[in-house]
């Protein structure tokens, strides 16, 4: 199976899209965003606000409770260069000990004008809560195509304080404009939490209280995992075919809440809330997988080939599951920081996931290819519907509920 999923021809998962489709501000209401309703072969559209009739009672909807933080640091040179610092994910911690930090930390970052930092370190003086804060940005060594940055500060506020204070919500690049007052806000979603990630789980944008008290008026049960969304999930396919394709890592946090509700949703349907939601419940299967021929494992740790080369020994979810559950329980662990590096493609065959709640994708990106592996090539009909009758594409754009 891995053999054929590696020769895939991204190719064939292009399709024209027009900049002028692409939204590039959101609704001023949420739930009036479109609604593409994939239904077993069958293609129609309502409005957002419509979902909560169409999930069927006992069903568990999970969401994706990350926070969006201001990752975009500007330091301004006297020469009047500027400076960009583009926190991408902590180094050697995780995002809730970095963030609770008061008077340094260390991260991951890419650098905008690299070449004009001359000097050892940049300043920033800002205002956290009505205390004066210098902000200290210490380039450290290259790591690829970034580079880790110590920050040191004053004050003695936490490290979100200072990001949100002196940071700028981070857009995707495909907008090409500049965060405006109201992005802090619509770049969110109404329940999110965990400060981490530098891109929105943008599926979850769509949900209003409105529309999660109606689920609850309807007997859906919704539970929340935290998948920290890094900016790999903006990195094109660049290669012809999959294999030649690295994925990018993204951190994960999951409590024996969220295992022990899927546990008990097994045989209903269990629906995640956009493509990182997905990954985090698949890539669990997978780490019970493995726990299953060793127990002994300290960490979660999916590559991006694991679950093609685990396939002969795939066990029931309820097992794998339970493994989890047990791993957690045993080595005392109420949640755990995990990682994956899981790649769905066409040939994947979904383990936990029976029906999907998403926003419409890039050409030619590996969540194209997650959603074709759900319809198969049926996301071409959904995809060519939605062009032609008016649908708004990608992060600010319309959603699509896949019932395969």
């Amino acid at each position: 199976m891995r053999s054929d999923i590696e020769q895939i021809d991204i190719n064939e998962y292009d399709y024209p899209l027009p900049n002028s489709r692409i939204a590039k501000y959101p609704l001023s209401q949420r739930d009036q965003s479109k609604l593409l309703h994939y239904c077993r072969g069958s293609i129609s559209e309502g409005h957002f606000y419509d979902l909560p009739s169409m999930i069927r009672q006992g069903s568990l909807l999970l969401f994706n409770n990350t926070k969006v933080i201001h990752a975009r640091l500007l330091f301004h040179k006297p020469t009047g260069a500027t400076i960009e610092v583009f926190c991408l994910e902590p180094w050697q911690t995780v995002a809730p000990e970095s963030f609770a930090q008061r008077e340094h930390t260390t991260w991951l970052c890419l650098i905008g004008n690299n070449k004009k930092w001359k000097d050892d370190s940049l300043q920033l003086n800002i205002s956290v809560s009505n205390k004066d804060v210098q902000l200290t940005a210490t380039r450290c060594e290259p790591v690829g195509e970034s580079w880790v940055v110590r920050f040191d500060w004053t004050g003695g506020v936490s490290f979100a304080e200072v990001v949100e204070a002196a940071g700028v919500i981070p857009l995707p690049p495909y907008l090409h404009r500049e965060a405006d007052q109201d992005d802090n806000e619509r770049y969110q979603t109404v329940y999110a939490k965990h400060e981490g990630s530098v891109a929105a789980p943008t599926a979850g944008l769509h949900f209003t209280p409105q529309v999660l008290d109606q689920l609850a008026s309807n007997h859906v049960d919704t539970e929340f995992i935290t998948l920290q969304v890094g900016a790999g999930t903006f990195k094109p396919v660049a290669t012809q075919h999959i294999g030649d394709h690295t994925m990018h890592v993204e951190h994960v946090q999951i409590s024996q809440h969220n295992i022990q509700q899927v546990l008990s949703h097994i045989g209903s349907d269990i629906i995640p809330v956009g493509t990182t939601t997905v990954r985090t419940l698949e890539s669990v299967y997978w780490f019970g997988v493995q726990l299953e021929r060793n127990s002994r494992l300290d960490a979660m740790r999916i590559c991006q080939w694991d679950c093609y080369d685990l396939e002969p020994w795939a066990i029931p979810v309820q097992q794998s599951y339970s493994n989890v559950l047990n791993w957690m329980r045993f080595n005392g662990k109420e949640w755990f920081d995990g990682a994956t590096q899981l790649l769905i493609a066409p040939g994947y065959h979904y383990r936990v996931v029976t029906k999907l709640i998403t926003n419409f994708h890039q050409p030619k990106s590996t969540l194209l290819l997650l959603v074709s592996a759900m319809i198969g090539n049926r996301w071409k009909d959904c995809y060519q519907y939605a062009l032609d009758h008016d649908f708004r594409f990608l992060s600010y754009g319309d959603s699509c509920f896949f019932e395969p």
